[in-house]
């Protein structure tokens, strides 16, 4: 098949232009890789458009330097990366690849002419087409096949592409998220390779299952495929709970998933303590706001809950904001109430804006309250009658009751 779509034709800008004219004129080919021949096929324009080609590295130095185009970050060029700035634009071009060797994390890689061997070492038949630039579609493993069935499926064997890069396992629920139309749609033996490769993850870094965790969580199907994660045994593995409260998080991500809850609102219904958090950063090194997050969570969920009166419903989450001191604290009470499916009082409380306190210590000493220890005092009764009139007193209101007692 042959692609002509308009997101195919905005990507030839005089930049990329300019690159494959270079290419075809020192007699390489040149084609668009992975990820973003599956979005265009899919009627988007990728973010990101990686390149493929059948010069090597120091083939594609000689014709840049040649041609006067800079070239930048050197760091992925023993990967067989090299990555040209033309035009105010990055390209990022590899050199096809066959994997000669593989720990599970890294592999060893020599170069190749051969596309087919290149799209062998992939992991998922959905990313391992190529779109050459006149629109040629290179599918050599059925990937266009299975997009438009809605089927992830590895290319060749589970097992053997599992075993290339362990962290292909969150991969694989990642784009099923993605691409699928229901959960539990999946290729029985592709579970049953993930089931028996689950001891792998243990050795993957954190931050790279960190990584495809948040993704996977805030994607399609995500309580289903937290579920899946602990009926594969796979959660030991990734700093999750071993016991972790399923139940719960398919509760919360059916009350949440729509009000585009952040991963740790979600993966704390997972955990039953604070504890759980702590041992999830120790194996993930999470960031700490994603931490204190999820221990606000943890702490706040049962006992932080919408007020009796009717009316005002909202009151104990804003009450709880004035009298707090936390950084950020806003945001984490309206991740509360994501967590607690509370629609209507996260749309209050995301257009109520924090009023100041209008009583200061100075303003008491000019009302004739000098003693520390009463200033404080005095403050925090005021402060009380200042929650109870709904934040609506004003300062000479408040002094005024100081004033009578």
């Amino acid at each position: 098949m042959q692609l002509k779509t308009k997101e195919f034709q905005s990507l030839f800008t005089d930049g990329l232009n300019g690159i494959a004219d270079l290419f075809a004129k020192n007699q390489y080919e040149l084609r668009i890789a992975g990820g973003a021949v599956r979005d265009l096929l899919s009627g988007k324009r990728p973010e990101d458009v990686d390149f493929a080609t059948t010069a090597t590295p120091e083939e594609m130095k000689t014709m840049f330097q040649a041609a006067g185009i800079r070239m930048i970050n050197n760091k992925g060029e023993k990967h067989g990366t090299i990555t040209a700035r033309l035009d105010n634009e990055n390209f990022e071009v590899t050199t096809l690849r066959v994997d000669v060797q593989t720990d599970g994390r890294h592999a060893e890689v020599e170069f190749t002419t051969d596309w087919e061997k290149d799209a062998e070492r992939r992991d998922l038949t959905i990313n391992s087409m190529f779109l050459g630039l006149d629109g040629t579609l290179y599918d050599y493993f059925n990937g266009y096949e299975d997009l438009q069935n809605r089927k992830v499926r590895f290319v060749g064997s589970a097992c053997l592409r599992i075993q290339e890069d362990y962290l292909r396992i969150l991969r694989y629920f990642r784009f099923y998220g993605r691409v699928a139309s229901e959960p539990g749609e999946h290729d029985p033996e592709t579970l049953e390779a993930i089931r028996e490769n689950a001891r792998g993850l243990a050795a993957i870094s954190g931050e790279r299952i960190w990584v495809e965790l948040k993704k996977l969580v805030t994607g399609n199907h995500a309580a289903h495929l937290l579920e899946l994660i602990y009926e594969l045994d796979l959660a030991q593995y990734m700093g999750l709970p071993p016991e972790g409260n399923v139940e719960e998080m398919k509760h919360v991500w059916s009350c949440a998933h729509s009000l585009s809850p952040k991963p740790m609102t979600v993966l704390s219904a997972l955990f039953r303590g604070m504890n759980d958090v702590d041992k999830l950063d120790l194996r993930l090194r999470i960031s700490k706001e994603e931490k204190t997050l999820g221990l606000f969570l943890v702490k706040n969920r049962r006992d932080l809950v919408r007020g009796e009166d009717p009316d005002d419903s909202l009151r104990p989450y804003t009450d709880f904001i004035i009298d707090s001191r936390e950084v950020d604290i806003q945001n984490k009470v309206c991740e509360l109430l994501k967590y607690q499916g509370e629609e209507k009082l996260l749309a209050e409380m995301t257009s109520w804006t924090v009023p100041r306190f209008p009583v200061s210590g100075h303003d008491l000493r000019k009302v004739g309250v000098t003693s520390g220890k009463e200033i404080g005092n005095v403050l925090q009764g005021l402060r009380d009658t200042w929650k109870k009139s709904r934040y609506l007193m004003d300062k000479d209101e408040l002094l005024s009751t100081v004033k009578q007692s």
